[in-house]
């Protein structure tokens, strides 16, 4: 597959914070349309810390990557861990924590390549594939997130989730000298047409913002991609935390499935459930609504139901046989008696 990209655009913003822990490649300003990889962090452990950590992982990816040569040429999950494991060694080389403290940083990667568009990450920031043709987020990461967690297993509903004091505590993230290393969970994308969008960003993008916000800013035909990204800036500009964000926009794509393909994907055992990697996208809601919203859940019959419809079907037809079979009896008895 070969691919046609709009110049992508990207945010890059401190919030209210007085340092930058995010890291994005390419960096601010320097992406351009022959670009086809493109990896953004988000940092923790304090000034400086954070910065170390995400600034490292961005740059040794990405140098590991371009240093192999074909920028279009197949992408492997193979090449992807080879320069995730040359992250963590720089991870592990960079470390002077004396008191304890580790810093560390989340993950986000996106590489188009021949065989598609493969995407990993490791923590909660988040890569969107949207079809704005179909007003469809076609996948969502997972957040690797205690508040996620406990979300999926029913201990806590979308409202708390969205407020819990848990909710920037992660399950997974990229630290230096690890006794087991982070796995990322890696999917390649095959269904990629003409007018898609792929959205990566921090979890201070997504203060303000929810799914559906994200999906009625892209898919509105009447606003170009340096518009879009002034309206994502402003929704997000009350963020507290650090935020940033690439845009990749698909122009063309040559040798590409236009029907719907199956797509790959591998995925840690710590997770719940493989299926929980692609968050259902909630119903679009009108694009002047800026004020968040969960999105609708689905509704799940209740086990056991089918089968106490049964019984209750055979008790009503053993009540009515009785009642009719009694009813004969008295007919029958008072002839006898006249």
């Amino acid at each position: 597959m070969k691919y046609k990209l709009a110049k992508p655009l990207s945010i890059y913003k401190k919030g209210a914070r007085t340092n930058q822990e995010d890291a994005i490649f390419p960096k601010l300003g320097e992406a351009t349309e022959n670009d086809r990889l493109f990896i953004l962090c988000d940092g923790m452990g304090g000034h400086e810390a954070g910065e170390v950590a995400s600034q490292a992982v961005c740059q040794t990816m990405s140098d590991h990557i371009l240093s192999q040569g074909n920028a279009e040429g197949v992408f492997t999950e193979d090449m992807f861990n080879d320069a995730l494991q040359a992250a963590y060694d720089s991870l592990d080389e960079k470390d002077r924590a004396e008191d304890g403290k580790k810093m560390g940083t989340t993950m986000t990667f996106v590489k188009f390549h021949a065989g598609g568009c493969m995407v990993a990450h490791i923590g909660d920031s988040r890569i969107y594939h949207i079809r704005p043709s179909e007003k469809e987020i076609l996948y969502v990461s997972r957040d690797h997130s205690l508040v996620r967690d406990l979300y999926e297993l029913g201990e806590i509903t979308w409202e708390e989730m969205k407020t819990s004091k848990q909710k920037n505590i992660i399950t997974r993230a990229m630290q230096p000298h690890q006794a087991k290393r982070a796995r990322a969970d890696v999917r390649n994308i095959s269904d990629i047409r003409p007018g898609d969008y792929f959205f990566m960003c921090s979890d201070g993008m997504l203060e303000e913002m929810e799914d559906n916000n994200l999906l009625n800013i892209l898919s509105d035909d009447k606003t170009s991609d340096e518009e879009k990204v002034y309206i994502l800036t402003e929704v997000s500009k009350d963020s507290r935390d650090n935020h940033s964000a690439h845009l990749i926009h698909v122009l063309e794509v040559e040798g590409g499935e236009q029907e719907p393909a199956s797509d790959t994907f591998s995925e840690s055992v710590a997770d719940i459930t493989a299926e929980d990697a692609v968050t259902p996208a909630p119903t679009p809601v009108p694009q002047t609504a800026v004020q968040t919203a969960a999105p609708q859940s689905e509704t799940v019959p209740e086990k056991g139901n089918t089968f106490s419809k049964i019984l209750k079907i055979a008790v009503f037809l053993v009540l009515l046989f009785a009642l009719i079979y009694f009813a004969v009896l008295y007919f029958l008895n008072r002839g006898e008696v006249a």
